[in-house]
């Protein structure tokens, strides 16, 4: 029996079991208290919404984005199958209200969920088909699941598109540390020519004030010379001037003395 012919025969029974339909009885007593069509319910839309990302992303033009889909899609289909063992014990906890024949066909839902989980696609490879402890249950023996033993690594390596994603992620991811590394060696390189440049200024402070001082010194010197030296000038002007003066009244005396000697002969 096929996997397909698994999946029409589990629609035939979720068609005729459509009581436990947490979305159609919202406000039926049964489901609003079965706890397995509670859970039944909110894993048949987690394979319904992974479904639509596995069409979305075949449809995906951008590799990068095909590859986050896929893995998210795997990540959502491990989280199935971990709730699977727990919808497989409520499938037969017996229910008031239900007969045999339907916890019989609850054991059925239970136990073809596992193919139909691994059945969506997520980029990888094909996924084999199960066998062992996913039989077909006592009650309902037209059921069977086919299994050709397959159990090697060829499901769990990596698909092209992953490995290059994975690759070109290590790439970039390596560059960028080494970027930081450079990045890293010249912020250390300016922290010690900040150091450098601190402490020959520590050295300096002490010049710089000792070439103040010098420099006020000079300064009052010289201003203490201009002092002396305006007055040494004022003093040479002084004599200068005496000395002009004397000689001036001496020509004038002599020219005195010409004219009254010539007027007198």
């Amino acid at each position: 029996m096929s996997v397909i012919d698994i999946l029409t025969r589990v629609d035939s029974i979720c068609k005729k079991y459509d009581k436990y339909d947490i979305e159609k009885h919202k406000d039926s007593h049964v489901s609003g208290d079965d706890a397995f069509a509670r859970l039944y319910a909110s894993i048949e839309e987690d394979i319904e919404a992974a479904l639509q990302k596995a069409e979305t992303a075949g449809k995906e033009k951008s590799r990068a984005s095909a590859v986050a889909i896929n893995a998210e899609i795997r990540r959502t289909k491990a989280r199935l199958l971990e709730e699977v063992p727990k919808l497989q014990r409520l499938a037969i906890k017996k229910v008031k209200g239900l007969s045999t024949e339907e916890l019989a066909a609850r054991n059925d839902l239970a136990l073809a969920l596992p193919d139909r989980i691994q059945a969506i696609p997520d980029g990888g490879a094909a996924p084999p088909k199960q066998s062992g402890g996913w039989g077909a249950s006592a009650s309902r023996t037209e059921i069977k699941f086919d299994s050709d033993g397959r159990f090697d690594n060829e499901y769990f390596q990596q698909s092209e598109e992953s490995s290059k994603f994975k690759q070109e992620y290590e790439m970039r991811k390596m560059r960028q540390d080494q970027g930081l590394e450079v990045i890293s060696e010249g912020l250390d390189t300016l922290k010690n020519m900040a150091s450098d440049m601190n402490e020959e200024i520590d050295r300096q402070v002490p010049l710089m004030d000792e070439i103040d001082t010098k420099v006020d010194r000079a300064t009052s010197d010289l201003k203490n010379t201009n002092v002396r030296l305006k007055d040494t000038v004022n003093q040479l002007r002084s004599s200068r001037n005496f000395c002009i003066d004397i000689i001036l009244l001496c020509v004038i005396l002599g020219i005195a003395a010409y004219l009254y000697n010539v007027l007198k002969k």
